[in-house]
């Protein structure tokens, strides 16, 4: 993939983002491509050559790097592992790992702990891809050292964390935060990466075949549903948001039942179509939106089809 440089920032950042030493090893997989759609890895290594990406857009992974970094050296409690690469073969491939902290606990447990760099709005909204990665991780553990893993936790570096919202409901009250993220037992984290290998799998092999790749699910492409909102003239925000324009009308005339004899003139009501958008694809958040079949056929209307 080509770095480019269109905003002319010092060059030190692109040397830095060039030299990146980040490799899974001689693994067929690394967990974070794992949990990711199949779809858009076979992409991203088709097309590599002609990718590009600005390096202000590369921002915050460089963040990322700089936090591990810092954090890794620390000084060494004997109870903690850093930055330790597992792997195991589950149907023929194999699954790699790097686990930023292992704590032994006094009962013999492991807690392990994944270092993030990221938006308040992440924080106060379900990620569902770190619940999967810290279990990939577990299980990683599980077999390499036969020890229990009962708690995930994620430390979370708020980049963008304000001080004056810190005092709002369910906004995050300092800049990092441990978030406690929930266990799956062995059978379950075993079944999941099992599934996962089996659909990278079939994808690979129709790639290698040349058949139509896998299409991305919804949450992959982080589809956000059409809204119908119903809105109040004088009013930014919506009234109430409906899955359907019927029952965002049928909200409205109960409303003006409610307002009769109260309003002096038209009803202050009015609907707003929200169109649905597959933000991933939209935005180019997995890089490969401009050679992905999906994608283009979404944008004319020719909604779940595959070339």
């Amino acid at each position: 993939m080509k770095i480019t440089n269109v905003h002319n920032v010092p060059d030190q950042f692109v040397r830095y983002a060039r030299s990146d030493k980040y490799s899974k090893g001689d693994a067929d997989i690394s967990v974070t491509q794992l949990i990711d759609a199949p779809r858009i890895s076979i992409l991203r290594r088709q097309h590599d050559s002609e990718m590009s990406k600005d390096i202000t857009d590369m921002t915050y992974a460089l963040l990322g790097t700089a936090c591990h970094h810092i954090l890794e050296q620390s000084e060494p409690d004997p109870n903690e592992i850093h930055e330790e690469r597992l792997s195991i073969e589950m149907y023929g491939w194999k699954l790699s790992g790097a686990i930023d902290v292992q704590y032994y606990e006094a009962d013999g447990s492991i807690t392990i702990m994944d270092y993030k760099v990221t938006s308040a709005y992440a924080v106060m909204n379900d990620k569902p891809e770190w619940e999967k990665q810290l279990n990939c991780y577990a299980y990683l553990v599980q077999k390499n050292k036969d020890k229990p893993v009962d708690s995930l936790k994620i430390v979370a570096v708020i980049r963008d964390f304000s001080r004056r919202k810190a005092k709002e409901a369910n906004y995050p009250d300092s800049n990092i935060q441990v978030i406690d993220v929930p266990c799956w037992t062995f059978e379950e984290r075993q079944d999941y990466i099992g599934k996962r290998i089996t659909e990278h799998q079939s994808c690979q092999q129709s790639f290698e075949f040349c058949d139509p790749l896998p299409l991305c699910s919804d949450e992959e492409r982080w589809a956000r549903p059409s809204k119908w909102a119903v809105m109040k003239k004088g009013r930014k925000s919506a009234v109430k948001l409906f899955d359907d324009q019927q029952h965002a009308e049928l909200f409205i005339k109960d409303q003006e039942k409610a307002w009769k004899g109260v309003m002096n003139s038209a009803t202050p009501f009015y609907i707003e179509h929200r169109v649905g958008e597959d933000v991933r694809c939209e935005e180019n958040f997995c890089g490969v939106a401009e050679f992905c079949d999906q994608y283009k056929r979404k944008q004319k209307g020719e909604v779940n089809e595959c070339s």
